[in-house]
């Protein structure tokens, strides 16, 4: 029972990505631009998780995923044309198939009626597509024998005329030579008798061989019982299958119509090549030998003389079809996250153990234990490359986010009557799975935002000379030891104006107060704001954007929104790559130790007083590498007394924002570089500006990790500034803001 559970969950965690995978395929579903790959991919995920489920007799799931399985092999024919309304169905019936598999994790099953609706739907779609439907006649008579019926004749698709077939083709095979540059394949098809339980059809397959070539189906009713023996729920038949096909149809392509029953079925697949093109070569009749996969039996007659020149089109696989499968999975194996995290809990204590160890070995007299010293390095060295190795396996694309997206706005431009493109990049930036499982709320908020409130209809957006359809970009990427998203549309922007009354007009600003445009941006993060009159389904409760700026702050990050009036806004999220472990660099302030993300850090250095200006009544400034860098004082920002102020006697950290931005950051001292443990401050106490989060030290001290883009943000919003060693007045000429 416990391997059966096992089992099981291997089969919902497998699911899950063949929903995603269908999903993905639907939305990429277009009237007029249907691509065969995506629909074969789209049917094979609905058919694996129907077989599975009939495997562990989830018989309500199966029996949906079969109508959803049945109009999905009706576009693959060509016989159902795809409309928005079909994709729109099919989207839906995915998300029931959802639900139904929810149910099936549960051990319940779906409420009476769950699925009515949306199988009527799927079944108006197929009646009115015209999908063929394999009609299984009334039991022939033992004599005479059924007048034959030809591989395009629809109506024996199953090839259920009997017998007679094979020898009809057999007849044909010797009257009808295989046409140059053709191949004649022989697929002999015995399915277990229990494969219907499954969750398999076999129909299915057979009009999948139909679409390699001219198929001849013949089906043999041998092992078909007396009628009151007859069990309805066991196969009792089996096929002979002639296909002639183009030299580029290879066994590979045949085994693949058999891939989810190769196990449960006895299949020969023999090849015969056409006769060699010259003239003066007597034709090649025998058939060639095929290997084929473990699940495959191939028949094995005398090899011919003359190999034909197409017979690489029959050429098996190297390994067999089984082996190659096998030798793709071993590559990968399910680990359970929990497990993970306890691996990166203790890579954790073991950074915060080496620490330790290193703190102590610096008070060992100096030139003595030269090999303990040289032990501690290489520990240090195999903790840091565990670190990453561990990190690594946590990392995770947001493509995983980013791909659920264009459903939303599909949704979203249905609700509002907009035409909307979305334009993605970055899909494969990685970034630790805890912060990539918060970033679907955030997205979800600010992408129903931008389509809402930020993009035009689109007859304004044409009377304004902007295309009909508005493009909202999502995109990603690493930036300063971050990760930086950004949601940009070309909308009308923000109206300010608008944004400040009813900001007014809700009490949540004082009426003739003057806010800059940055601030009056950032009202619409503000709890119950929006500038919608009436509450629809996307918008008007004023919980979206709030909701968002919380999400984000919780995993350390920050949000900053930049508008320009009938051009767009863009809205960048910055977010920390990891919430385990980083790099940093210690530095200390009066008697205080705080960290620096190592890759915020540009370099250190003990500025000249020449080097050194004042801009009055706004901060000092620092000339280096010849431009100007804002100042920024540790200890006034914290209040810490006993810290050197004059920053020709102390050091100045040059960092660098994920904007590209720099400061110059006044310490006593660079202690060193160390690994670090990140521990969350807001979790165990409380946000604080400036700090990102909290760590433990080699001594056991408790320091605080800085956070540079909210030092610069403190350093801006300081009302007043201590007393500083007083210096140079800043030259006349014009400055770019600092």
């Amino acid at each position: 029972m416990e391997d059966l559970s096992r089992f099981k969950q291997t089969y919902f965690d497998e699911s899950a990505e063949l929903l995603e995978v269908a999903e993905s395929g639907l939305l990429r579903l277009t009237p007029g631009e249907v691509d065969s790959d995506e629909v074969n991919a789209i049917f094979r995920a609905v058919h694996s998780i129907k077989g599975g489920g009939g495997a562990f007799g989830f018989t309500d799931l199966v029996a949906f995923a079969h109508e959803f399985e049945t109009v999905m092999d009706g576009v693959r024919n060509n016989t159902i044309p795809v409309t928005t309304e079909l994709v729109d169905t099919l989207i839906r019936a995915n998300d029931l198939l959802g639900q139904m598999l929810a149910y099936a994790r549960e051990g319940g099953s779906a409420p009476a009626g769950t699925t009515d609706g949306t199988v009527a739907a799927l079944r108006r779609h197929l009646s009115g597509g015209g999908a063929p439907q394999v009609q299984v006649p009334a039991p022939a008579p033992a004599t005479p024998a059924p007048a034959p019926v030809y591989a395009d004749d629809e109506d024996d698709e199953a090839g259920l005329f009997g017998d007679a077939m094979a020898a009809i083709a057999a007849a044909r095979a010797e009257e009808d030579p295989v046409p140059p540059g053709k191949l004649r394949w022989t697929i002999v098809f015995r399915p277990r008798s229990d494969l219907l339980m499954s969750g398999n059809e076999p129909a299915f397959m057979l009009r999948a061989l139909r679409r390699l070539g001219d198929a001849t189906v013949a089906c043999h009713t041998d092992a078909l019982p007396t009628l009151q023996n007859l069990e309805a729920e066991l196969l009792h038949l089996s096929w002979t299958v002639t296909l002639i096909a183009d030299a580029d149809v290879d066994l590979d392509k045949i085994n693949d119509v058999f891939e989810f029953v190769a196990d449960d079925c006895d299949i020969r697949i023999t090849a015969e090549a056409p006769p060699p093109a010259a003239e003066a070569s007597p034709p090649v009749t025998d058939p060639l030998p095929v290997a084929a996969p473990p699940a495959v039996v191939a028949a094995t007659p005398e090899a011919p003389k003359a190999e034909p020149p197409k017979a690489e089109a029959a050429r098996p696989r190297p390994n067999g079809g089984g082996a190659e499968h096998a030798g793709l999975t071993s590559h990968t194996i399910r680990v359970d996250l929990d497990k993970i995290d306890r691996l990166v809990n203790m890579v954790g204590e073991m950074v915060i153990t080496q620490a330790m160890i290193a703190e102590h070995v610096r008070e060992l007299p100096p030139g003595e234990f030269q090999e303990l010293l040289e032990g501690l390095e290489q520990l240090a060295q195999h903790t840091r490359e565990l670190r990453e190795s561990v990190m690594s396996i946590r990392a995770q694309p947001v493509s995983s986010v980013f791909s659920r997206m264009p459903r939303l706005v599909r949704e979203c431009a249905a609700t509002t009557g907009k035409e909307v493109q979305l334009v993605t990049s970055g899909e494969t930036t990685e970034v630790d799975k805890t912060v990539v499982e918060n970033l679907v709320d955030p997205l979800t908020h600010m992408i129903r935002n931008s389509i809402d409130h930020g993009l035009e209809g689109p007859e304004e957006r044409e009377r304004v000379g902007k295309p009909r359809a508005g493009t909202v970009h999502l995109s990603a990427q690493h930036r300063s030891g971050r990760i930086v998203i950004e949601i940009t549309d070309d909308g009308r922007g923000i109206n300010r104006p608008k944004v400040l009354s009813k900001a007014i007009e809700k009490g949540l600003v004082p009426p003739g107060a003057t806010l800059s445009d940055e601030e009056i941006d950032n009202l619409i993060f503000l709890p119950g704001f929006s500038t919608v009159d009436q509450v629809s389904n996307l918008s008007g409760r004023g919980v979206g954007m709030d909701v968002v700026r919380r999400n984000i702050t919780s995993l350390g990050g920050r949000i900053g929104v930049y508008s320009t009036p009938g051009e767009g806004s863009r809205f960048v999220l910055s977010l920390p790559l990891t919430l385990a472990v980083l790099d940093g660099m210690v530095i200390s302030v009066g008697e205080e130790r705080f960290v620096l993300p190592l890759t915020n850090i540009v370099e250190s250095l003990r500025p000249k007083a020449a080097d050194l200006h004042g801009l009055v009544g706004k901060c000092d400034v620092m000339m280096a590498r010849g431009e100007y860098v804002r100042l920024v004082y540790l200890h006034q920002l914290f209040g810490i007394p006993g810290a050197v102020a004059d920053p020709t006697g102390a050091l100045v950290v040059l960092v660098e924002t994920e904007d590209g931005s720099r400061l110059g950051l006044v310490v006593d001292e660079v202690l060193g570089q160390q690994q670090v443990v990140i521990k969350s401050l807001e979790a165990n106490f409380r946000r604080l500006d400036g700090v990102a989060a909290a760590t433990i030290l080699g001594d056991g001290r408790v320091a605080l990790i800085l956070d540079v883009a909210g030092l610069r943000e403190m350093s801006r919003h300081m009302d007043s500034r201590a007393p500083r060693p007083p210096v140079a007045a800043l030259p006349a000429p014009a400055l770019e803001p600092v």
